[in-house]
């Protein structure tokens, strides 16, 4: 089966098990969003979840973040992975929010990067799920789904985000990335997985890739 054909029967079937996206960090602002996306490399969107409600009721906004010091901000998100680089990224972002946008997010990947601690893929989040910026966020598990699903063979994520933008319709990016995050997640775990009982995989994967998996 050729990519292009994989693509459309993929999103005919995300379509029908995923028909609403909700964003899965829960934020009330821009500010938040770009805080909490930056918090959840390394760590589950549900443990970014269970800390933000505490450190968000203290600094809502970039100009209220930077009123408090590092530690604080510490205190609140420990439980998160490598939360001391965080905590301190979080302070130094809002304080270039403010000296650089008057406190609000940047409508722009380049400034968004520009910021400590947003890589490419935070950025492409934020510009997604805040501004409706057509962007294919790639995190480990879409990198993952897309070699399974033979839609990327490359081994960097950059490469895969490529692969699918070729692939998949510019409109459907944005929820796309959403509805493969939830799939993952409900069918196609990393461990443990039997392709052959995947909704999509089972179809979708080569025996090739089948047998590498297998043997893991």
């Amino acid at each position: 089966m050729k990519r292009s054909e994989k693509a459309e029967r993929i999103v005919v079937m995300l379509e029908e098990l995923y028909p609403e996206t909700p964003v899965p960090l829960d934020h009330q602002n821009d500010f938040q969003l770009l805080v909490a996306v930056l918090m959840s490399a390394q760590t589950t969107d549900l443990k970014v979840n269970e800390v933000t409600p505490a450190l968000f009721s203290k600094a809502p906004t970039a100009h209220a973040m930077v009123q408090l010091d590092v530690e604080t901000i510490l205190n609140d998100i420990r439980q998160v992975g490598l939360a001391p680089t965080k905590a301190k990224n979080i302070h130094r972002l809002s304080e270039l929010l403010v000296e650089r946008h008057e406190g609000v997010v940047p409508e722009s990947f380049q400034e968004l990067e520009n910021l400590p601690g947003v890589g490419h893929k935070t950025a492409s989040v934020v510009m997604a799920q805040a501004f409706g910026v057509p962007a294919f966020p790639v995190d480990t598990h879409i990198h993952r789904l897309a070699a399974r699903w033979g839609l990327s063979n490359d081994t960097t994520v950059e490469r895969t985000e490529k692969d699918l933008k070729a692939i998949f319709p510019r409109n459907l990016w944005n929820k796309l990335h959403l509805q493969i995050i939830f799939f993952g997640r409900e069918y196609c775990p990393a461990r443990g997985h039997d392709l052959t009982q995947c909704p999509i995989c089972s179809w979708a994967a080569t025996k090739k890739r089948i047998a590498q998996e297998k043997k893991r």
